[in-house]
């Protein structure tokens, strides 16, 4: 007998509309994501394709304007605004773009990692998590005394406090020298391997590398998901639409392509190549 694993988070057709002068600015555009505990995900696309607004709606920092978000099988849109609290609080690790925005401007370095293990409701080694971001000598230092690069590391730090079973970061390295990103990203493995999802927003190739999924967005559209080392899954929407992989967009000039289905096979090919 079989137990059915339930996805931590899981989105469908996920909407997200953003208020401009000129009217509703759509920033995410029916996206389908599923997140499942032990693994790293990076979001990847260019700045302005919706990566950071997805980070926002699987934090449950921002109610989706529409499609469904469900967490662990519990429909999100169902949710309190006090249940939503207690599950940020208890079960979700959120580092920000700007780590300040992450930290208590007035508590030290080791207040930090303490508080949040006693929101979080669990205990915490905070000696050992100021050495997994190599930040044991700043343990008495505000954030404001901080390089950006130690604001980061404990920002990062105290997320991760506890294992959260989901632990979300937007662009964690970009500041970072390598052997700073080195720590994070290790940090990040361990956590998965304690059993944490793990998300990442990022421009970083070595963030993307060290991932198991990668999933690209582009105008605010899931244009595929991949394993790391492994064939490129492609996204067909609710209309039949494919998504390339971006990689593989200029290889069809003009947006035009010629699908021949023979069998249970689909073979796609330029208009030349088949005239």
């Amino acid at each position: 007998m079989t137990t059915e694993v339930v996805p931590l988070l899981e989105g469908r057709e996920l909407l997200q509309l953003y208020a401009a002068p000129t009217g509703a600015t759509p920033a995410l555009r029916g996206v389908d994501v599923t997140v499942t505990g032990g693994r790293i995900s990076a979001i990847i696309g260019p700045s302005g394709s919706g990566k950071s607004t997805l980070l926002a709606v699987l934090a449950l920092r921002e109610r989706p304007t529409g499609g469904e978000l469900r967490h662990r099988g519990v429909l999100v849109s169902g949710l309190s605004r006090r249940r939503l609290h207690h599950l940020r609080r208890r079960e979700i690790g959120w580092v920000a773009q700007r780590p300040t925005h992450s930290l208590f401007p007035q508590l030290t370095a080791r207040e930090q990692i303490e508080q949040t293990a006693r929101l979080r409701g669990v205990r915490c080694d905070v000696d050992a998590a100021l050495a997994e971001v190599d930040l044991t000598a700043r343990a008495t230092a505000r954030p404001s005394v901080l390089s950006g690069g130690e604001q980061q590391r404990l920002a990062v730090a105290a997320a991760a406090v506890g294992a959260p079973a989901l632990l979300i970061a937007d662009e964690p390295t970009a500041e970072l020298d390598d052997e700073s990103a080195a720590l994070v990203l290790r940090l990040f493995r361990a956590r998965a391997g304690q059993g944490s999802a793990v998300v990442l927003a990022t421009h970083d190739v070595r963030a993307v590398t060290a991932a198991d999924t990668v999933l690209r967005l582009r105008h605010g559209v899931l244009s595929g998901t991949h394993d790391t080392g492994q064939d490129r899954t492609a996204t067909i929407d609710g209309l039949g639409r494919l998504q390339l992989p971006e990689e593989a967009i200029p290889l069809f000039p003009g947006g035009r392509v010629v699908v021949t289905v023979t069998g249970g096979h689909v073979e796609l090919h330029r208009p030349r190549d088949r005239a």
